[in-house]
């Protein structure tokens, strides 16, 4: 294992604010805890006391505990109605989503954008075999979240159906897109907040709230946010193919690939 994490850091490299680890390497090393790999294997072990309110938060009944649960054993987080819910913790990831509990009794219920986790309390130490199952299921809610970070802002897709996708897209202040075509798919951007600079070819123009820009299929286009606040704007994608691979970059600020 030291061998693979030492490689995973000579074959790393500085990614903006954070160093990535060689992805190659560092998957060469045992998936395995602390616990087992070292501490059990030690033979000198020396110990100090702490007295801390600290918690790793590693499972949904540590966050139950936590939160400090009510009267009834119950702790909630986000947009939640309980409804005679006894030793449970609910909680919803996101406003649009209204999460009610109904004669429960120590159950973990978390709704997000893109799944919902039902389980008993007992078993919160186990979501890692949910991974798991989904993962051999090649579902994508294993591995990615439903919004997606990037060196300019955030994405995050709202409808996605056989030949289009709608996405929402915020860009920070000072933010930049890179210089870019899609041969499979063209593009609507409208601006519900904020102003974007929109370049299409040689044409570069300012957009603000409620204007909009149609990039066609092959065009070379970016966007940037030139001014103070984040910058909203909603995408719709139209093609034959939306993955996120089908992107030629000609600049970059980030100096990605």
């Amino acid at each position: 294992m030291i061998d693979a994490c030492r490689a995973a850091i000579a074959e790393g490299a500085e990614d903006l604010g954070f160093f990535r680890l060689g992805a190659a390497a560092y998957g060469r090393a045992e998936a395995i805890s602390f616990d087992y790999a070292i501490m059990e294997r030690v033979e000198r072990v020396a110990a100090v006391p702490l007295i801390s309110g600290w918690s790793d938060l590693g499972a949904w009944d540590t966050l139950w505990q936590a939160a400090g649960p009510d009267e009834d054993g119950n702790a909630t987080s986000g947009p939640v109605t309980t409804l005679d819910c006894h030793d449970s913790y609910l909680r919803s990831e996101s406003d649009g989503i209204r999460l009610v509990g109904l004669g429960l009794e120590g159950i973990v219920a978390v709704a997000m954008p893109d799944a919902v986790l039902v389980a008993d309390k007992s078993r919160a130490q186990d979501v890692k075999a949910v991974v798991d199952t989904l993962r051999a299921a090649e579902a994508a809610q294993a591995d990615d979240y439903p919004r997606f970070h990037r060196p300019w802002g955030w994405y995050e897709t709202l409808c996605l159906g056989d030949r289009f996708q709608v996405k929402r897209i915020m860009v920070k202040p000072g933010g930049v897109l890179s210089l870019q075509s899609h041969h499979h798919r063209s593009e609507h951007w409208i601006v519900v907040a904020g102003t974007a600079e929109v370049t299409i070819g040689e044409d570069t123009r300012l957009l603000t709230e409620n204007e909009s820009v149609y990039i066609p299929l092959g065009a070379v286009h970016r966007m940037a946010n030139p001014g103070k606040l984040p910058m909203y704007l909603i995408e719709v994608q139209t093609g034959a193919y939306l993955g996120e691979d089908d992107i030629v970059r000609y600049e970059d600020i980030y100096n990605r690939a």
